[in-house]
C-alpha cells in the first residue's frame, strides 16, 4: 500500500522516512507529487491540525495519508510557541530568527523555568478522509541558553532532551530516532500499520 507523508518540511520528511520502516508499505512525501494544495492549520491543538491535514491531503490525492503536527512547548512561556512553532514570530522568519526570539522572550520572562517539551501528534487517514488512527509522542527536556549543534532542524539546536546534556542539534540521528517526540509517535503508528490490511 502507498502511504503519503503529508508535509512540505524537508527535515521532517527525511526524519519520518528514516523512522518509517515497513516492507509492506511504500511511503512517499509531498515532494513526489504536484498540484499540492495549501492546507491552513486552523486548529487549536496539535491533534486538530494533524487530523485536518490528514483528511485534506488524503481526499485530494486519494491516498492513505499520515500527517504530523508538532511543536515546542516552553514552561516559562505558558506553553508557547506550541501550535504556532513553525509560524513563531512570523511565517517568513527562518528558524535562526525564531530561536533568537524564543531565547529573548525566555530572558525577559519572570519565570526562569527552562523546562520544555516537544510534542508530535500524527493522524492516519483513509483515501476518503476518515481518520483511522492517531498517536502522540512527547519528549521532555529543557531549553539551552544558546544554540548548539547543526544536526536536525527547527528548534533542535536549543532543545536538550531529558537525560542528556547536549541539544538535539549536537546529538546523533541514532539517539534522536530513539528519544524524539516524533519517534515515539511513529512507533505507535508502525504497530498499527503492521496489522493494517
Amino acid at each position: 500500500m502507498k502511504i503519503l507523508i503529508a508535509t512540505k518540511n524537508e527535515g521532517k520528511i527525511a526524519e519520518l522516512r528514516s523512522l518509517l520502516s515497513d516492507e509492506r508499505h511504500e511511503f512517499i512525501g509531498l515532494d513526489a507529487l504536484s498540484d499540492i494544495p495549501d492546507v491552513e492549520e486552523t486548529g487549536n491543538t496539535f491533534a486538530e491540525n494533524a487530523k485536518l491535514k490528514a483528511a485534506a491531503y488524503s481526499t485530494h490525492f486519494g491516498l492513505h495519508t499520515l500527517a504530523d503536527d508538532s511543536g515546542l512547548e516552553v514552561q516559562a512561556l505558558n506553553g508557547r510557541p506550541g501550535v504556532f512553532s513553525a509560524r513563531y514570530g512570523g511565517v517568513k522568519k527562518n528558524y535562526d530568527a525564531k530561536i533568537r526570539l524564543l531565547l529573548e522572550q525566555l530572558d525577559e520572562a519572570e519565570n526562569k523555568d527552562r523546562r520544555a517539551r516537544f510534542v508530535s501528534h500524527i493522524a492516519f487517514a483513509s483515501p476518503n478522509g476518515d481518520v483511522l488512527f492517531e498517536a502522540e509522542g512527547v519528549c521532555e527536556g529543557s531549553i539551552a541558553f544558546k544554540p548548539k549543534g547543526t544536526n536536525g532542524f527547527g528548534y533542535d539546536p536549543v532543545f536538550i532532551p531529558a537525560g542528556f546534556d547536549q541539544t538535539f542539534g549536537e546529538l546523533s540521528d541514532q539517539v534522536k530516532q530513539k528519544t524524539s517526540h516524533r519517534a515515539r509517535a511513529i512507533a505507535k503508528i508502525m504497530r498499527y500499520l503492521r496489522d493494517f490490511a
